[in-house]
């Protein structure tokens, strides 16, 4: 198809140009200010021949509002409201449910020794698993295989002293009765507390989780009811004991000398030792009595105290730090009282001792004894004098 050369001169002139488009005239669009019945909502419409829009502009999000209302006007901003849940421990948010600490989510800023500063569940946690546990832990393990090499090294004390068939009442069956309840409970609750405390990593790999679980849930229940029974039975055991546990005279010198424990004769006491006396006074009293104490208030049991959580925390870090250090000393004591010393367990299962026994490990008390200061079978006190060997 031939191609028309373009116009030139007289033609091209005679050719219009094309006009060129109208300019568009912009209006800027009608607009109208509205609220909703709040009166907090500004919406701004916007309306031109054949469109129609709106938008609205968020309101100031207020301090009073609840979060329904700020879910309508700021919607998707839950910002101030995971605010208010961190700020629960200064300032408790509204709950329906009776009780201390029902509005506070997330507790207070604080710092136990040893944690840093931060809220106060991950403090507690801190103290428990950054000290408590491992330090714990330790002084018990450390107990343990200290009291085997002395009794490698050592052996066991006593049995040298003559046999006199002739026997001495060293406790009533009052006495060993509250003993032993004292005993088996103190047992069962350092079991417990400990398969609780240590358990999640000696016990767990082993056993694996489900039998764990039952485990440990099964042990604190005990740990719960057998609870009381320690309390009783150690309260008995003070008024009991106390007597015979005040200072009297040998006892520093009894201290000066360890007791004859790492060599030489046993120096002479009274009716307990220096070592037995700080066992009673700082092992069975302090101790006791702070285990007892922080215990009834983790099983809310102590009247008076509005048992928050910070409340617990304290009471479990008093009652974890005490309960290791009365575990340790018990181990001492019990080592003493079974395989330590000759004829100290025959002592609790009988209530009595040979003469020999007794003038050998507590001399003074012997001397009172044959002085007739104090009655030989004190659970018969009208008999006085020395008693034959009950039968087996």
């Amino acid at each position: 198809m031939p191609i028309a050369p373009a116009p030139t001169g007289a033609a091209a002139a005679a050719v219009p140009a094309p006009a060129p488009p109208a300019a568009a005239t912009l209006a800027p669009p009608a607009t109208g200010i509205t609220r909703d019945a709040r009166g907090d909502i500004a919406s701004a419409t916007a309306s031109s021949p054949g469109i129609a829009g709106s938008y609205v502009i968020p309101a100031e999000p207020r301090a009073d509002e609840s979060n329904a209302v700020r879910a309508r006007t700021q919607p998707g901003n839950n910002a101030p409201f995971w605010r208010q849940v961190r700020n629960s421990g200064n300032a408790q948010g509204t709950v329906n449910l009776p009780g201390a600490e029902r509005g506070v989510l997330v507790q207070a800023f604080t710092q136990y020794p040893g944690s840093r500063y931060t809220t106060a569940g991950e403090a507690w946690r801190q103290v428990r698993n950054n000290w408590i546990i491992p330090y714990g832990g330790a002084l018990i393990v450390i107990t343990v295989f200290a009291l085997g090499i002395f009794y490698w090294r050592r052996g066991p004390i006593g049995g040298h002293e003559p046999h006199t068939g002739r026997v001495i009442e060293r406790f009533t069956p009052f006495e060993r009765a509250a003993h032993w309840a004292n005993a088996l409970a103190f047992v069962v609750l350092a079991i417990s507390g400990m398969v609780m405390a240590f358990g999640k990593f000696v016990l767990l790999p082993l056993t694996g989780s489900v039998l764990f679980g039952w485990l440990t849930y099964a042990l604190k229940t005990v740990h719960n009811f057998v609870g009381p029974l320690f309390v009783v039975s150690l309260l008995v055991m003070i008024v009991g004991f106390i007597r015979s546990n005040l200072p009297a005279r040998g006892d520093l010198h009894w201290i000066r000398r360890g007791g004859g424990l790492f060599g030489g004769a046993e120096p002479p006491s009274h009716r307990f030792n220096a070592g037995e006396k700080l066992v009673f006074w700082f092992g069975v009293l302090l101790l006791g009595l702070v285990v007892v104490a922080s215990g009834l208030a983790l099983d809310m049991l102590l009247p008076g105290l509005a048992y928050t959580r910070g409340d617990m925390h304290v009471a479990h870090m008093i009652h974890a730090v005490a309960a290791a250090l009365m575990i340790a000393v018990f181990l001492g004591h019990i080592y003493l009282g079974t395989i330590g010393m000759r004829g100290a367990y025959a002592a609790m299962k009988t209530g009595y001792v040979d003469e020999g026994w007794a003038e050998a490990h507590h001399r003074y008390w012997y001397d009172d004894i044959r002085a007739g200061k104090i009655p030989a079978e004190r659970s018969r006190r009208g008999r006085g004098g020395r008693v034959e060997q009950p039968a087996a």
